[in-house]
């Protein structure tokens, strides 16, 4: 039931296994004069999803845990003060092994002689489900990203892991649980779940979970929304006191209604949360209008935002619907190796000078070549013009290297024969002295596909209980869902009939960054990528501006390499953004893709810095 009929704070106090430590414990501290009902936290990605689930599979009695240590260590220092303020916990830090991590984490409690209920959540792990399946021919596991048949995979499947929604972690706080562990719930679910216990709401009250669900992906990145990865940060070099210097962590408000007002921390003085912060966060991982969780269906076309005061920000405009039947699986199998050798380039003659070594090198590799599966060349950056000092004047080349085997890649087929070249190299030939990354590592494919939420067994383990009869719960599937079609819609231009070239006044040639805010990041093989302006004009200039084909000219040589790219678009007129969805951009997505730009993050930094006409007018406003 509702507490007191007022909204729940639910803090967001991670974003990934690599964000900073003290944010849990920062919360508990603070709670007498900022408190918060439930804390947060997200430790999972495809990247750490599919290198868990080698170590899962391997067992290796020398191997890392197949949980997320760094949960451990943020939760050590937060614990008593957890248990002192009531305050909830819930996490998807299990990675491939919850039932361990419930176990480490049931230790520290014990150990810090504390009374707290730990639950775990399972149902995740669904290769057995996969494999029966796929064997029944009840499912031909197509790949979301290719279309490919599983069947027709090139890899071996070791693993297989589902998203599953909140009403889990819903479940056992219900039952008195104070911290949740999960494995792969989806980034927002355990903000579903903590409003969907702390109002007692209904499955069937789609709108309130629609709400709540994006307000889990407002915070479930932690400082971006309050200013990190902000294509308006310097803006926020002084903000607040700290600015830059120590970002503050997210809070959702959520109503009884489903009301939610995104805030932060009082007593942190760096960063913002503004329309922007929010409105970047938002565009970062949806894939169009509808946005899919196992819970429900956010539908976002008319979604808007409205700054309430300072660091207040309110979400408008989300409607719902159904959650589709299946839900998504991340299926693994090992990829092979990958080694790779940097060298210094500095100058002039960058472009010469990159192709005599790369000239050189591949004769040098020529015995060996037949076994690699990539080998890639890459001249990442270029020099300053007259340089002011030798940092700026250099630039690295990255030669990056794959095959299915390690002894294909030993030091004597791959990177002793490049060292050996550096006598006959260019002008200043330099490789980095750091050879590490030069000795082959396993990395991990990673096959994206869908799985009737029917199939999974959803389960909440509640080790405190008397019995075990009460021990576990059973959470169904969704009573009521909708299937979507496989592509979300897409519109390759505007409606409005403005040219971007005459109707807006003289132009410019400049960086389209100069006026434009834009946001990617990965999804799989699909990197997605949102832009937007800050007033109604810009808009319709915008909107104009970036069709389809616009984007695609944009990508130069970064898309016309890719001949499997496709490209889809949207509007958000309440954010003033138009959205675009990259397919296949990524190569074989974050565990295996050779480009630098594994995450997908700098999609939109290179974007923004190509040339487009920018109307005179509204370069007078001011740059970002």
């Amino acid at each position: 039931m509702s507490y007191q009929g007022r909204p729940i704070r639910i803090a967001g106090a991670s974003g990934s296994a690599s964000d900073r430590r003290h944010a849990i414990a920062d919360f508990a501290r603070h709670h007498p004069t900022d408190p918060v009902d439930v804390i947060i936290a997200d430790f999972m990605s495809e990247f750490n999803m599919a290198t868990a689930a080698g170590r899962r599979v391997d067992q290796a009695s020398d191997a890392a845990p197949a949980y997320d240590l760094s949960f451990l260590e943020a939760l050590a220092p937060a614990v008593n003060d957890l248990a002192k303020h009531g305050i909830k916990l819930a996490v998807n830090a299990g990675v491939t092994d919850t039932e361990g991590l419930y176990h480490a984490v049931a230790g520290l409690v014990q150990s810090e002689g504390l009374d707290l209920k730990v639950a775990w959540v399972s149902g995740d792990e669904v290769l057995p489900e996969v494999q029966e399946a796929l064997s029944s021919g009840q499912s031909e596991f197509r790949n979301v990203y290719t279309g490919e048949r599983l069947a027709d995979w090139a890899f071996q499947p070791i693993y297989a892991q589902c998203y599953l929604g909140g009403l889990g972690i819903a479940a056992a706080l219900a039952d008195g649980a104070d911290i949740v562990l999960c494995g792969r719930v989806s980034d927002a679910s355990p903000v579903i779940g903590a409003a969907y216990w702390y109002h007692g709401w209904r499955r069937d009250e789609l709108d309130k979970l629609a709400k709540a669900f994006v307000a889990g992906h407002l915070i479930e990145c932690s400082n971006y929304v309050c200013g990190g990865n902000f294509t308006g940060f310097q803006a926020l070099e002084h903000a607040g006191g700290d600015g830059w210097a120590n970002i503050g962590y997210p809070i959702a408000e959520i109503s009884a209604e489903g009301d939610v007002v995104i805030t932060k921390q009082a007593h942190a003085t760096g960063g913002a949360v503004t329309v922007d912060t929010c409105t970047s966060q938002l565009l970062y991982e949806i894939q169009g209008p509808w946005y899919y969780n196992s819970d429900v269906t956010a539908v976002l076309d008319g979604i808007s935002f409205e700054q309430r005061g300072v660091n207040r920000v309110a979400v408008h405009g989300v409607r719902s619907g159904p959650p589709p039947p299946t839900t998504k699986i991340g299926i693994t199998a090992r990829g092979g190796f990958q080694a790779e050798v940097w060298w210094f380039l500095t100058g002039l003659d960058l472009e010469a000078k990159a192709r005599m070594l790369e000239a050189q090198v591949r004769r040098l590799l020529a015995p060996f070549t037949n076994r690699f599966t990539a080998l890639n060349f890459d001249l990442l950056g270029a020099s300053a013009l007259d340089p002011h000092d030798q940092n700026r004047a250099t630039i690295p080349l990255r030669i990056v290297v794959q095959a299915r085997r390690a002894e294909d890649l030993a030091p004597t087929r791959f990177l002793k024969p490049i060292t050996d070249n550096i006598m006959q190299g260019y002008p200043g030939a330099t490789f980095h002295l750091d050879l590490r990354q030069g000795f082959p590592r396993a990395v991990f494919e990673y096959y994206v596909s869908l799985l009737p939420q029917s199939a999974i067994r959803h389960r909440v383990h509640l080790p405190w209980k008397p019995t075990t009869a009460t021990q576990t719960l059973e959470v169904p599937p969704p009573p009521l869902t909708q299937n979507y079609p496989a592509r979300q819609p897409s519109q390759a231009r505007t409606e409005a009939a403005m040219n971007p070239a005459c109707d807006f006044g003289p132009t410019t040639r400049g960086p389209l960054g100069w006026i434009v805010h834009a946001r990617s990041g990965d999804k799989g093989a699909d990197a997605n990528c949102g832009f937007w302006v800050r007033r109604r004009d810009e808009y319709q200039w915008l909107r104009a501006l970036l069709s389809t084909e616009m984007a695609s000219d944009l990508l130069g040589e970064t898309g016309r390499a890719n001949p499997q790219l496709v490209i889809e678009r949207f509007e958000l007129p309440g954010l003033r953004a138009v959205h675009f969805l990259f397919r296949n951009l990524l190569d074989r997505g974050v565990g295996v893709t050779t480009t630098v730009d594994f995450l997908g993050k700098n999609v939109a930094e290179y974007l923004r810095a190509r040339h487009v006409d920018l109307p005179v007018r509204f370069l007078n406003r001011g740059r970002l």
